[in-house]
């Protein structure tokens, strides 16, 4: 059944996000970024809908109230990194325009990386950390004066359930240095869309919005370790299976 399920739903996608990204092609010339952005984010909506009755896969968000706290301020979102699933649920879910830090290859996937590319996201080089470190400073600045959320996965990639890897400072010294706050965010998506599987496992993903952290007066270091800290220690409260020894 999980099978089938996961097969009926890459074909759906297989079918629709081309489709979609045509339209995004033909409608984003007419419209304002704000509108493309919302516009292609129907897609991520469409796609979280319909993972619930054909996978099984639901999702429940915890402290939502910390992003509505800080809804008209600067802010870096830093999240935990597990599977796709986040990556398409926080443009449908989060109440902010969000400006995600990615690999430029995401730019070179036919259809869904075309639509991507009218986005004013920050796109880098991660072969060179130097220019990618450089890249995320300057853009990100520009968006955050321009009223959007930077989002970005400090673990830099996807990870198993109930693995650790050290965290990127990148995220944590742009906050720094503009004084954003920074929004920590635990999950635990890995478990229904595990990192490059087929297979969709039902289940229910949760997402743990962390309260704001304030980055005036703090180093990149400093602040790097306290949202390390508290993503780490909130994903041992809402995903304890993973970290059982």
């Amino acid at each position: 059944m999980i099978f089938l399920r996961s097969t009926l739903f890459t074909l759906f996608l297989l079918i629709f996000t081309p489709i979609w990204s045509i339209l995004c092609l033909l409608a984003f010339p007419f419209l304002n970024p704000e509108n493309r952005y919302r516009f292609i984010g129907l897609w991520n909506k469409v796609v979280i809908w319909l993972l619930q009755p054909l996978c099984g896969i639901h999702y429940e968000i915890r402290g939502m109230e910390n992003m509505y706290a800080v809804l008209d301020q600067p802010v870096v979102v830093l999240s935990k990194h597990q599977s796709a699933y986040e990556t398409i649920a926080y443009i449908a879910l989060l109440p902010k325009q969000l400006c995600f830090v990615f690999k430029r290859e995401l730019l070179w996937i036919p259809f869904f990386g075309w639509a991507l590319a009218l986005l004013k996201m920050i796109h880098i080089n991660r072969a060179s950390k130097e220019t990618a470190a450089l890249s995320v400073a300057s853009q990100g600045r520009k968006r955050l004066a321009e009223g959007k959320w930077i989002m970005l996965f400090p673990e830099g990639t996807r990870m198993p359930t109930g693995s650790y890897k050290p965290y990127s400072k990148g995220g944590a010294r742009l906050a720094s240095a503009t004084e954003a706050i920074v929004i920590p965010i635990a999950h635990n998506a890995g478990r229904c869309w595990p990192k490059n599987s087929f297979l969709k496992q039902p289940g229910t993903v949760i997402f743990s919005i962390g309260p704001a952290i304030a980055s005036a007066g703090k180093t990149g270091g400093q602040l790097h370790q306290e949202v390390e800290k508290w993503i780490e220690a909130e994903m041992r409260v809402i995903d304890p299976e993973a970290y059982k020894t």
